[in-house]
């Protein structure tokens, strides 16, 4: 118990001190080099199925190639810090501070400098707000580090790849299942003086018998990162078609509109009920055009380049062509 209250209120952390089945628990690594010519999705997790069988992985993804490797592990080689987020998986290293790898295609001693923390409140220690002490949530979420520099170099397939000044984002997931459906974008590659980062999901939430389209919008330019959430009260407009998603998002000050444009992914394995059954196909060779307005003033325009996207499941009632909550 004082191991959870420790990570409720450290959403990095390991949340899942004491579950033996149904629940997942990963954490999603993101890696792009200086050049922008090698990308992955490094993901480390555990997973424990409704009879309480379990097991640990680590999927690799190369974003460039659009494949994806999934390393399976005994569940007694996942050994996450009491203490902090630091987590050894069968050897390899991870950690807000950096990511050691040691897997028959993938080597690397990456660290990490210059983190963004996703910002802590009184009342919302991290991205999910007050819902972070909601005890039965189906899926809860968390943003490690919106933008950090990475140094050091990888070898994939035996080929060294240079790392040196590229560019990062840590976020995780846990609980039982991914949403029925939603809609997932992060990019922070754009042409700026200063890091700017953008994450935004919106998906269905489960809500005692019922349901409620729930969202969590965070972006980073020049030092600040504003949100847009159910929780803070912000509105949202959602609309997708074949070849781009288009959402919006306001409240009484800003608006952030964004269209993120398809492209080429791969599928990745996802939790139902604690079993990796599932999958969702995911791009990081997406872009998103932002604008950001200060009431009507248009204050940055650009496109993000590099970025996740995801759309899972059926995604019809999460689109709507008028504000709402």
């Amino acid at each position: 118990r004082r191991l959870r209250w420790r990570a409720m209120w450290n959403p990095d952390m390991y949340h899942g001190w004491g579950r033996q089945k149904s629940y997942f628990e990963g954490w999603y690594f993101k890696i792009v080099s200086k050049e922008e010519d090698a990308a992955f999705a490094v993901i480390p997790g555990i997973a424990m199925e409704e009879d309480g069988k379990k097991h640990a992985f680590i999927q690799v993804m190369d974003g460039k190639a659009c494949t994806m490797k999934y390393h399976e592990f005994s569940a007694d080689e996942f050994r996450p810090s009491k203490e902090t987020f630091s987590l050894d998986l069968g050897g390899n290293q991870f950690s807000a501070e950096g990511l050691q790898l040691d897997l028959p295609d993938i080597k690397c001693d990456l660290k990490f400098s210059g983190r963004v923390p996703w910002p802590k409140h009184l009342n919302a220690p991290g991205i999910m707000g007050w819902f972070s002490f909601v005890p039965f949530m189906q899926c809860y979420h968390g943003v490690v580090s919106m933008d950090h520099t990475i140094h050091g170099d990888l070898s994939f397939n035996g080929k060294s790849l240079d790392f040196e000044g590229g560019k990062g984002y840590l976020e995780k997931d846990w609980g039982t299942s991914f949403p029925k459906c939603w809609i997932w974008m992060q990019t922070n590659h754009f042409d700026y003086d200063s890091p700017v980062s953008l994450c935004a999901s919106v998906a269905h939430i489960p809500w005692l018998g019922n349901h409620f389209i729930g969202y969590i919008v965070g972006f980073l330019f020049e030092g600040k990162v504003y949100r847009f959430a159910t929780y803070t009260g912000a509105k949202m407009k959602a609309a997708l078609f074949d070849d781009r998603v288009e959402q919006s998002f306001k409240d009484g000050t800003h608006r952030l509109e964004l269209i993120a444009y398809k492209a080429e992914g791969t599928d990745l394995v996802s939790p139902i009920s604690g079993s990796m059954r599932g999958k969702v196909n995911e791009s990081v060779n997406a872009r998103v055009d932002v604008r950001f307005y200060r009431k009507e003033s248009l204050i940055f325009e650009s496109t993000g380049r590099n970025a996740g996207l995801e759309v899972g499941g059926d995604t019809e009632e999460l689109l709507t062509q008028t504000w709402r909550r």
